[in-house]
């Protein structure tokens, strides 16, 4: 296995495409030829390209399996390339992409599941499970439970864990911008694209309960996204200008971690907590709802508090008391940072990855 291919036609840059991109760098590293199937013009083809990478450009959306003319291109790269192992991770590019790897004869087929749903049982989903992906990973054991929730062609059995790494040594190596907040404010912390999956209408409400408490406090936000306007609106509505701020998109996570006190995840599911995982190497500690994938990262009172889904009471309490106890959010954010160090370095996810990804298959079912 020499020649690797990621494909990835994802217009947006996401937690998936910085998977991709930071996966890719390493298996370079390791002497691989990696290559990149990606839209034109999409961030995670610019970044490739800028880093030397050989970059096919192609587009596959929902219906794109109904075009024979993007099996046949993507047929012609596999094999003009020789590629032995395609990655995938988007659903809308599983059954163009992997179809056409099938064809092609390339070797390794490979889902690198990230996307905490159900996988709908239709006939073409059972197909590509079964008898067309030669790997399914999933980044932790919430995806692997929830994708197979009505999918009947595999089991738990079928499907790898390997979860998402970081790559924590060059993290450590970027200078730090600190953000201007004032001085004795505390900075609760919450990156992530605005939809209703992320949940950041609760962090209004939570404002709301510290505001009542006279807790000089800033929540910032930092991403983009299609509830930006609505949650302005709300914001201004409550009157919670001064206390909530949203920042918009930041390329510059680690000086974001660095600049706030605690990070607060209200996300509905996810499917691995990346950004936890970055607030960790910044020695920050969590607070999170109890749901999905978050008990893999956080250790109840050990590195943060996991609450019952939507008790935005039990929130502001728990920050309440971290803004009130110095000594005790240092000492869970040193050990967040020993949990991430020991579990999730990208160097030895990588290892993992590629001892899985050089098996024949994941499958034990038949």
């Amino acid at each position: 296995m020499n020649n690797i291919c990621f494909l990835n036609s994802t217009r947006f840059w996401g937690g998936g495409e910085k998977i991709h991109f930071d996966y890719a760098i390493k298996f370079r590293d390791r002497g691989y030829n990696v290559y990149f199937a990606a839209s034109q013009g999409n961030l995670l083809a610019e970044k490739a390209s800028q880093n030397k990478f050989s970059v096919f450009h192609i587009t596959l959306k929902n219906l794109s399996f109904l075009n024979p003319i993007k099996y046949l291109r993507l047929i012609r790269f596999y094999r003009k390339q020789n590629i032995d192992a395609v990655i995938i991770s988007a659903s809308h590019d599983t059954k163009v992409g992997a179809i056409a790897a099938k064809v092609a004869g390339v070797k390794k087929i490979v889902l690198y599941r990230a996307l905490a749903a159900p996988v709908k049982n239709r006939f073409l989903n059972r197909y590509l499970y079964k008898r067309v992906f030669t790997h399914v990973i999933a980044n932790s054991l919430e995806t692997r439970r929830t994708m197979l929730l009505e999918l009947t062609s595999i089991t738990k059995d079928d499907v790898a864990i390997v979860y998402q790494g970081l790559d924590i040594r060059s993290i450590d190596d970027q200078e730090i911008n600190q953000m201007n907040f004032e001085k004795d404010q505390f900075i609760i912390g919450n990156a992530g694209r605005l939809t209703a999956q992320k949940g950041q209408h609760y962090l209004i409400d939570i404002a709301k309960q510290l505001k009542s408490k006279n807790l000089n406090f800033k929540i910032v936000i930092a991403g983009t996204g299609e509830l930006e306007t609505s949650l302005r609106e709300k914001i201004n509505n409550e009157q919670l200008t001064n206390e909530v701020e949203l920042i918009g998109f930041t390329d510059d996570v680690n000086s974001f971690m660095h600049s706030i006190d605690v990070f607060a995840l209200t996300s509905e599911w996810e499917g691995f907590g990346y950004v936890l995982a970055e607030a960790m190497i910044a020695h920050k500690p969590l607070i999170a709802f109890n749901i999905t994938s978050n008990p893999e990262l956080i250790e109840e009172g050990k590195n943060g508090f996991l609450l019952d889904f939507g008790d935005t009471k039990a929130f502001a309490d728990k920050l309440y008391l971290l803004a009130n106890e110095k000594d005790l959010r240092i000492k869970m954010g040193d050990s967040g940072r020993k949990i991430v160090e020991k579990r999730f370095q990208l160097d030895q996810i990588i290892s993992d990855f590629e001892k899985c990804i050089k098996q024949p298959t994941t499958k034990v079912t038949t």
